[in-house]
């Protein structure tokens, strides 16, 4: 397997991670979710992409583990992770090829897209959403589908403030976290890995401190309205136990004008992990679709 990794050098003098895996005319760009997590959660799509002939660049965004990590909160904003993501595909030669965004890595992605567009064979949009403003609908309705007692006792905690503590974080991740999040008997170590390295400054300034509810400087993103005008070939993916409700991710791809929908009915946010024999033939297909130009007409 050829590795090749390559430091980024971005305008504002910091640095950023990026590694090659494979060798291929089929490239693709991924973008991790967090914000602020790493590339390390989705190590998966080595072993599943490299065998269909599927070159893959893995990269960790400005502040994230591997690359610099700058205390300048006046960084973290989509409109500068976008033009971050414009130095890299420069920094790395990279035309005609395809982004690939997870969470907020798809926020990122539909923005670099609109933009960017000129530069992209294809797009896939997985497990994000379309606006903040319906991803917190979703999140509430969720959350008040937890069993009452639970909900009661959350609500104490969050009025105390206490949401870092270690009942409640046990009380999200049994009741919330394993159904919605990763449904897998365990959690997978690069999952582990990615979120232990977690810069937590980067996900507060941007989704906020509430955990069914964004209140940072993204809670008033919303592309509902231009997404139209990202007029490539696309996937939109999710699990059915997603977070972001699987009716919109159908939503968007009806929006979208040259676009596909995929709903991996077992799984959860980390559809990659829950369900990847499926997720990942469907990841297949479509670049293979896109590739052979049978997309529109197969």
């Amino acid at each position: 397997m050829e590795k090749q990794t390559n430091i980024i050098r971005l305008a504002n003098g910091y640095h950023v991670w990026t590694r090659k895996v494979g060798e291929s005319p089929i490239k693709v760009l991924l973008l991790h979710g967090g914000p602020g997590l790493t590339h390390e959660y989705l190590e998966n799509f080595q072993d599943y992409l490299l065998p269909e002939g599927i070159e893959l660049y893995f990269y960790d965004q400005l502040g994230s583990y591997f690359s610099d990590q700058p205390d300048e909160p006046e960084l973290w904003t989509i409109e500068r992770f976008c033009e971050e993501v414009e130095e890299v595909r420069v920094g790395l030669g990279l035309d005609d090829f395809y982004l690939y965004g997870h969470s907020w890595g798809g926020m990122l992605a539909i923005d670099y897209a609109l933009k960017y567009g000129e530069y992209l064979k294809g797009l896939i949009i997985s497990s994000t959403t379309a606006s903040m403003e319906s991803w917190d609908k979703h999140l509430l309705e969720l959350r008040n589908s937890l069993p009452p007692d639970v909900i009661e006792r959350m609500d104490v905690l969050e009025q105390l403030e206490k949401t870092d503590a270690k009942e409640y974080l046990e009380l999200y991740w049994n009741y919330f976290g394993k159904k919605y999040i990763c449904r897998t008997e365990s959690m997978p170590e690069a999952v582990v890995r990615s979120e232990a390295r977690i810069n937590e400054q980067i996900t507060e300034i941007l989704l906020g401190t509430a955990a069914f509810e964004v209140n940072g400087l993204l809670r008033d993103w919303n592309r509902w309205d231009v997404l139209q005008n990202i007029d490539i070939p696309s996937l939109v993916i999710t699990g059915r136990f997603d977070t972001m409700r699987s009716t919109e991710i159908e939503e968007m791809a009806r929006l979208l004008p040259m676009s596909r929908s995929a709903i991996c009915e077992n799984g959860s946010h980390l559809t990659m992990w829950d369900e990847p024999d499926i997720y990942f033939r469907h990841l297949i297909t479509f670049l293979k679709d896109v590739e052979d130009g049978s997309f529109l007409t197969g």
